[in-house]
């Protein structure tokens, strides 16, 4: 199988969801949008297509013009019937693709929370990792409503649409379950200035945070990661 990757932002781990893809043999394609490499058109020889997050919103386009051309990749995988999956940003430019309003600047959802499955979530066979609900990795400020046709998946306290499926295989998952102990690890280091304006405790938390949450968001994320390559053909 031949997976295209698309990277928004500098320091983008693929973590559980690159682990997944390496586990069951896949070839994956990266394409660094955010240093000016082309964004392909067509989904072509391609059998899934992974949309990773960023610092930017998605309808910046002034800032990142390569925005309005993942979501038309978007719309040719998913209209070609081959797995799409968008997080945190990617799952903003899935929703913006299929017509969704994109909520920008709602105050931000950090650190580990729990994600409670719907009911369509429960019985989905990719999020029916997060069994009866999970702490999973946070990191947004934005949000969207969900594009029409789409079924929603799972929820948080402080963000109701944190994931939904258009068709078959198109997910759009807002919250970091890529983002396992070693990848906190090295936001934690790499954007600690950026962290620290918002969460200016971080550094003191992270250790008793690791220790409570990581063991299961981690084998959950793994989980639900494996969910998703599963799809692909």
């Amino acid at each position: 199988m031949r997976v295209l990757v698309i990277e928004n932002y500098p320091l983008t781990p693929h973590g559980q969801v690159g682990r997944a893809l390496q586990d069951a043999g896949a070839e994956v394609t990266v394409v660094k949008a955010f240093e000016g490499e082309p964004v392909p058109q067509r989904a072509e020889r391609f059998s899934g297509l992974a949309v990773f997050g960023g610092g930017q919103n998605a309808l910046d386009d002034e800032g990142s013009p390569f925005l309005p051309q993942i979501c038309n990749l978007i719309r040719d995988f998913h209209e070609e019937q081959r797995p799409v999956l968008g997080i945190c940003l990617g799952s903003q430019l899935i929703a913006r693709a299929f017509g969704g309003r994109n909520i920008i600047g709602r105050p931000i959802e950090f650190g580990w929370h729990d994600v409670t499955p719907t009911d369509a979530g429960k019985a989905d066979p990719v999020l029916s990792a997060l069994g009866e609900g999970a702490p999973l990795f946070h990191w947004h400020n934005d949000t969207f409503d969900l594009p029409e046709g789409a079924v929603h998946l799972a929820t948080s306290a402080q963000t109701r649409h944190q994931a939904f499926r258009m068709g078959a295989a198109t997910y759009g998952i807002q919250f970091h379950f890529e983002a396992a102990e070693p990848e906190v690890r090295d936001w934690s280091r790499d954007f600690a200035g950026m962290i620290a304006e918002n969460t200016p405790d971080w550094a003191q938390r992270l250790e008793a945070e690791i220790a409570r949450h990581a063991p299961r968001a981690d084998a959950t994320g793994a989980l639900l990661a494996a969910n998703w390559v599963r799809l692909l053909r």
